[in-house]
C-alpha cells in the first residue's frame, strides 16, 4: 500500500489587514499586521515540524492586489522558509491576488517568474503531478475565475448577472470534466484546490461586501468521487461541507472583523491516499475579540447601569472590543464615554457603537434635495436606513469607494475607522 501524502492546507492569509490598533514603534508595522504574521509563522513552523510533503495555500495572500513592498517582503520571507525546507508549496491565486484587468501580473507572480525552488504558482486550471511536485500525488487547481477570462463579451451582452454566472459555471464544469477525463492518472491520489464559493457553505463577514458579484459553484462540482480531498479558500469561516471526499474550507488565519469574532482560526493537516483522506483542523491562538450589547431604557441611574454591565478586566485584556450601546435618543446627554474608555484601558482596541432608539429622523428632507447629494452621501444615507452598524457602514462605504470609484466628499470625516477587505 502506498504511503499517504501529508499535506498542510491553509487559506486567506490577508497579512496586511490592519482594521484596529496602533503601530509597533520598533518595526513600524501595525500591531494587527504582526498578529497576522504570527499566525502565518505558526503555520510555517507546523509545516516544517510536522514534515509535511505538500503545503497548499488556497488563495488571498494580501488584502488587495496592490500590496506594499514591506508586506510582500514579509510574505516572501516565510515562503522562502518553505523553499529552503524542501517542502513543495502550491500557491493558488485568489481574487485578492488578481488584478482586475487581463494580462496584468498578480501578487504571487514573482515566485513563478523567478522559479523559486519548490514553490509553484497556480494561476490557471491545470493538473500538477509528480513531475513538478516530486510527490506521488496530483493536484487540480482552480484559481479565482473572472468572467472575462471564460466568457467572450458577446456571450455576456444583454444577459442578467444570474444568466452570466450560470453560463460561467457551466463552462468551468465542462473544463474540469475535460481535465479529469484527459489529464488525470487514475492510479494516483487527486486533490482539488479552488478559491471560490460553493453552494451550501456558510459565509462569514466577507459576505457583507460581495455586493452580489460572487460566483457560487455547485456543490456537485467538488464532490466528484474522483477527488480524494478538496482544499478550499475564499470563505473565511472554517467548515467541512462534505465528508467523502472531504470538502474543506480552511478559513482565514486571523479574524478580520467582528463578523468573525466567534469563529476559530487555523489550518488543516491531512493525509491523502487514493480513495481515502483523513484530516484535522488545528486551531491557532489568535487575538481575542470581545463584543457586548448593553441596553438602557431610563434616565434614572443611566451611567451606573451602563458601568454595572461592563466586563471584567481580564476578559478584555489585549482584546479587540466592541461595545454596542442602545438607549433612547433623548438620553444622549447622559452618556459619559470617559469612564467607559478608562474601564477598557487594558484592551487592545475599543469601538463604541451607539444605537439611539426612538425619534429617528430618517426623512431625506433633513439632508436637502436628492439632487444635492453625491453618490457617496446617497449610499451612506441608504445604508443607514437599513440599520447597519457603524462598523458595517464604514466597511460598505470602503468597498463602494473601490468598486464604484466614488469618494467621500472633500473634508468629510468617516463615521468610524475603516480598513476592510473585499471578497
Amino acid at each position: 500500500m502506498a504511503t499517504p501524502v501529508k499535506i498542510l492546507h491553509f487559506a486567506d492569509a490577508h497579512i496586511d489587514i490592519a482594521n484596529y490598533g496602533r503601530h509597533d514603534p520598533e518595526t513600524g508595522l501595525p500591531y494587527r499586521v504582526i498578529d497576522f504574521l504570527k499566525s502565518l509563522d505558526r503555520i510555517i513552523d507546523a509545516a516544517v515540524d510536522e514534515r509535511v510533503d505538500l503545503v497548499i495555500f488556497a488563495g488571498d495572500a494580501y488584502k488587495d492586489r496592490n500590496p506594499q513592498p514591506t508586506f510582500q517582503r514579509a510574505w516572501g520571507e516565510r515562503m522562502m522558509r518553505l523553499s529552503r525546507a524542501g517542502i513543495a508549496t502550491l500557491l493558488l491565486v485568489g481574487n485578492h491576488d488578481m488584478a482586475p484587468a487581463d494580462n496584468r501580473a498578480h501578487t504571487l507572480q514573482e515566485y513563478g517568474t523567478l522559479a523559486v525552488p519548490h514553490i509553484f504558482v497556480a494561476d490557471e486550471i491545470r493538473v500538477w503531478g509528480p513531475k513538478e511536485l516530486g510527490l506521488p500525488v496530483q493536484v487540480l487547481t482552480l484559481p479565482w475565475i473572472t468572467r472575462s477570462r471564460f466568457l467572450a463579451r458577446h456571450e455576456m451582452t444583454g444577459k442578467s448577472l444570474d444568466e452570466v454566472h450560470a453560463a460561467l459555471a457551466q463552462r468551468i464544469a465542462d473544463v474540469l470534466d475535460g481535465v479529469l477525463e484527459d489529464e488525470v492518472d487514475p492510479s494516483l491520489p487527486l486533490i482539488l484546490t479552488a478559491h471560490t464559493s460553493i453552494g451550501g457553505a456558510s459565509y462569514g463577514s466577507e459576505r457583507q461586501v460581495m455586493l452580489g458579484q460572487d460566483l457560487t459553484l455547485s456543490k456537485n462540482l467538488v464532490t466528484n468521487p474522483r477527488f480524494d480531498y478538496v482544499a478550499l479558500g475564499h470563505i473565511h469561516k472554517h467548515q467541512s461541507i462534505h465528508d467523502k471526499p472531504p470538502v474543506v474550507y480552511a478559513g482565514s488565519i486571523e479574524r478580520i472583523d467582528f463578523g468573525e469574532w466567534r469563529e476559530p482560526k487555523g489550518y488543516v493537516l491531512a493525509e491523502v491516499e487514493r480513495g481515502r483522506a483523513v484530516w484535522k483542523f488545528i486551531e491557532l491562538k489568535t487575538r481575542a475579540f470581545y463584543d457586548q450589547l448593553i441596553r438602557v431604557e431610563t434616565a434614572d441611574g443611566f451611567m451606573d447601569t451602563l458601568m454595572g454591565h461592563m466586563p471584567d478586566a481580564d476578559r478584555i485584556a489585549e482584546a479587540i472590543c466592541r461595545l454596542r450601546l442602545e438607549y433612547p435618543h433623548e438620553l444622549e446627554s447622559l452618556l459619559d464615554e470617559k469612564p467607559i474608555h478608562e474601564h477598557f484601558a487594558g484592551a487592545f482596541a475599543l469601538r463604541i457603537v451607539k444605537n439611539r432608539t426612538g425619534g429617528k429622523q430618517s426623512k431625506l428632507g433633513a439632508l436637502g434635495s436628492v439632487e444635492s447629494l453625491g453618490p457617496y452621501e446617497l449610499l451612506r444615507f441608504y445604508w443607514r436606513t437599513k440599520n447597519y452598524s457603524e462598523d458595517e457602514l464604514a466597511e460598505l462605504l470602503n468597498v463602494a469607494e473601490e468598486v464604484l470609484n466614488i469618494h467621500a466628499p472633500t473634508g468629510a470625516v468617516p463615521d468610524s475607522p475603516a480598513g476592510t477587505i473585499e471578497s
